[in-house]
């Protein structure tokens, strides 16, 4: 078969997402229905229309992607008889994206979802006051050139220790590090003095997969204590691991970890590459990740389905 289906990250938003998909299928209407009501808030609204600065806000833009996700794997379901288990080896998902694939294999209910993933966006951005913590992708050093920098960065603290780490490992020469400010700028600086290509620091509102997040991960280990889990229809490659899991209690504790560990974005392509995988079909908003898919390795294609051309497009091909 050859197939794993991809659900994609925090990066990815943008005012008007899921609109189309609204106006062109009644199964993803049914889903923005269902995640506006499991949180009580008009989240599809703020989607369809904005305003940007809410709608980037984590709290929002967590379960926001999640919604578009799940509306396309309702569509692909209810419109063009599509059962993910039948159609793929695995699942994997960014960051938040691991929720949304654990949501599109029978793992989590999509209400459970949505509330788990307002949570997680309110507890990342309560655990690190605003201005302290700042993520910077280090483009053109690999991940041990990036780690070393980052404790470089965080050693060259003056007064109390800094943390600074590396966060995302994407794609070769893609590692985003993540941390305290000071340190996080200490990083670009010694990268751009070590060959990096170049060094951005991106746009977030606070520090993710890196030990500062240790506030929301014990709020996510409490939060997930009283979720049901169930076995996933296709095993889950992990962020944590990069390795497969169908343990609904695995799983629960990954989910924890995942809060303050690296997401291992290649070590995961290339495990389900090892495997026997091919394609990956990214499904939900944006294209990032099946951009990185050639990146990662030349023998993969990756594939976006996001609109209603798109989804089109993936049932013929199905």
């Amino acid at each position: 078969m050859g197939r794993a289906f991809v659900f994609p990250g925090q990066g990815s938003q943008a005012v008007g997402m899921g609109a189309a998909l609204a106006g062109a299928f009644p199964a993803a209407r049914q889903v923005f229905e269902e995640v506006d009501d499991a949180l009580s808030q008009r989240l599809s609204r703020l989607m369809f229309e904005g305003p940007e600065d809410e709608l980037i806000l984590t709290e929002n833009a967590q379960p926001a992607l999640m919604a578009v996700s799940l509306a396309v794997v309702r569509v692909l379901r209810d419109e063009g008889g599509v059962a993910l288990a039948e159609k793929a080896q695995f699942v994997a998902g960014h960051s938040l994206g691991e929720y949304s694939a654990l949501a599109a294999v029978g793992t989590l209910d999509l209400a459970d979802a949505a509330r788990l993933l307002k949570r997680r966006g309110q507890a990342m951005q309560a655990a690190v006051p605003v201005g302290e913590g700042a993520m910077a992708a280090l483009l053109g050093l690999d991940l041990e050139a990036a780690a070393e920098v980052a404790a470089e960065a965080a050693a060259a603290a003056e007064g109390s220790p800094e943390v600074c780490a590396p966060a995302n490992d994407n794609a070769p020469g893609q590692v985003v590090v993540s941390g305290h400010k000071t340190a996080v700028e200490r990083a670009v600086e010694l990268a751009s003095e070590r060959g990096a290509r170049r060094c951005v620091l991106l746009p977030v509102s606070a520090p993710f997969h890196c030990a500062l997040m240790a506030p929301a991960a014990e709020v996510m280990a409490e939060a997930l204590a009283a979720t049901t889990l169930r076995p996933p229809e296709l095993p889950l490659i992990a962020n944590v691991t990069a390795q497969p899991v169908t343990s609904p209690e695995t799983i629960r504790r990954l989910l924890v970890d995942q809060v303050t560990s690296m997401v291992r974005w290649r070590d995961s392509v290339l495990a389900m590459k090892d495997a026997g995988v091919e394609t990956l079909v990214e499904l939900g908003a944006g294209k990032v990740l099946s951009g990185l898919a050639r990146r990662i390795d030349r023998a993969l294609t990756g594939t976006a389905a996001g609109t209603p051309e798109d989804i089109e497009a993936l049932i013929r091909t199905l």
